[in-house]
């Protein structure tokens, strides 16, 4: 088996998320460098003729390429496994090559999915467009009624998938019932974990199997780079490694090394985008143009003690909507002034959503409303700027 996890390179003791984070790296090379340095090599050179045959003959433990694996991406995939519980994992070019080389990797034709119908737009349409032509099928269970999921098993079911927080609503899962679920049925648990990340969550705790991550987004958390992660099991992650070895999904070292950087600060990051979400939520509930706020730390989040159970905080992201219909949502967007206009979230700058014409917008209305989107529904990713200032933005914003 290949080694393209670097736990046997490290001396790894138990420490706190935080330490975990900044501590664990490469071994120094020669030069004593303090801070990791770039692989920037697309392959790695042999002593002789029998190093280089029980290297491919996978007899030794050794980098051989970098799309199966390199120095830099070896050492984001430890950190992660580190904070989320996970025997083994491999790093992608995207958050949905995460996505989709799990699912490629760990299904057949004729297998079925058992999924949340909150899932993003990019992964619906991997389950209603993609895999119907290879013979895999999905059903779907309403995110807030976890009771129907044992009706729409089915023998050839093979996976459990959901998010928890979901993207745009937040609405939150119940990570342990999915867990118990799983386990009852002989099923694969696969959690996208990419709002919570693993310092405000670990779905492994719960009886997750695998744990997908888009690192584009609080991982990075200043929207420079592309990256997904998928780790959990050793026997699992192994497929989607041979997977992913064969067809070519693998994170660019360079990416991989301002991924391992940023994931330094990430708990510090993590916590004043929670704060500052908080503050905006909170704002937003008592505002005359809000129709309503979801938020996972707000009291009145429909599941505001399960996510007080399974998560350390809330998170960056708020979803409400505006009152006056689609008019009242096209003077918001484009009255706002410091906040961005994007698709991405994680990011140190606030941004702005229109989930239902960006990021949802392949889903039909109906499917956009079983999923809990409503056409005026806003999706602010809260950033690291001062919450007065995202406040007085989103005030005039609303008040125009």
């Amino acid at each position: 088996m290949p080694n393209f996890n670097i736990t046997n390179h490290i001396i790894v003791k138990k420490q706190h998320t935080e330490t975990s984070a900044i501590r664990t790296q490469l071994p120094r090379t020669d030069f004593q460098e303090h801070s990791v340095p770039l692989y920037l090599t697309s392959s790695f050179v042999f002593e002789d003729a029998e190093d280089m045959r029980a290297s491919f003959a996978e007899e030794k433990a050794r980098t051989i390429y970098s799309r199966y694996a390199n120095p830099n991406t070896d050492e984001l995939i430890e950190k992660v496994c580190l904070m989320e519980g996970a025997e083994r994992g491999f790093a992608f070019a995207s958050g949905m090559a995460a996505v989709f080389s799990t699912f490629a990797a760990l299904l057949d034709s004729g297998d079925h999915i058992v999924a949340s119908r909150s899932v993003f737009g990019s992964t619906h349409t991997l389950f209603t467009s993609i895999f119907p032509k290879w013979g895999i099928s999905h059903s779907y269970f309403p995110f807030d009624a976890p009771e129907q999921i044992e009706s729409l098993i089915r023998p050839e079911t093979r996976i459990l998938y959901a998010e928890s927080p979901t993207n745009p609503g937040v609405d939150i899962l119940d990570l342990e019932l999915l867990g118990e679920i799983a386990r009852k049925h002989n099923l694969l648990l696969v959690i996208d974990n990419c709002f919570a990340t693993p310092y405000l969550q670990q779905p492994i705790r719960f009886g997750a199997d695998v744990v997908i991550h888009s690192g584009t987004k609080l991982m990075d958390g200043q929207g420079r780079v592309l990256a997904g992660l998928a780790v959990g099991a050793e026997s699992l992650i192994d497929r989607i490694y041979r997977f992913a070895r064969i067809t070519g999904p693998a994170l660019s070292p360079f990416n991989a090394w301002v991924l391992s950087k940023s994931l330094e600060t990430l708990p510090v990051r993590v916590d004043r985008h929670c704060e500052n979400a908080l503050q905006v939520a909170r704002f937003l509930e008592s505002h005359k143009k809000v129709h309503w706020v979801k938020y996972p730390f707000l009291p009145s989040h429909p599941q505001y003690d399960l996510a007080k159970k399974q998560m350390k905080a809330g998170g960056c992201v708020v979803a409400f909507e505006v009152k006056g219909g689609v008019e009242g949502g096209r003077n918001f967007f484009d009255r706002i002034g410091l906040l961005s206009l994007s698709a991405n979230l994680g990011d140190s700058r606030s941004i702005v959503t229109h989930p239902a014409s960006t990021t949802h917008s392949k889903l039909s209305a109906k499917e956009r409303a079983q999923s809990g989107i409503t056409d005026g529904m806003v999706r602010i990713s809260v950033g690291l700027e001062h919450p007065e200032d995202i406040i007085a933005d989103l005030d005039q914003a609303l008040s125009g």
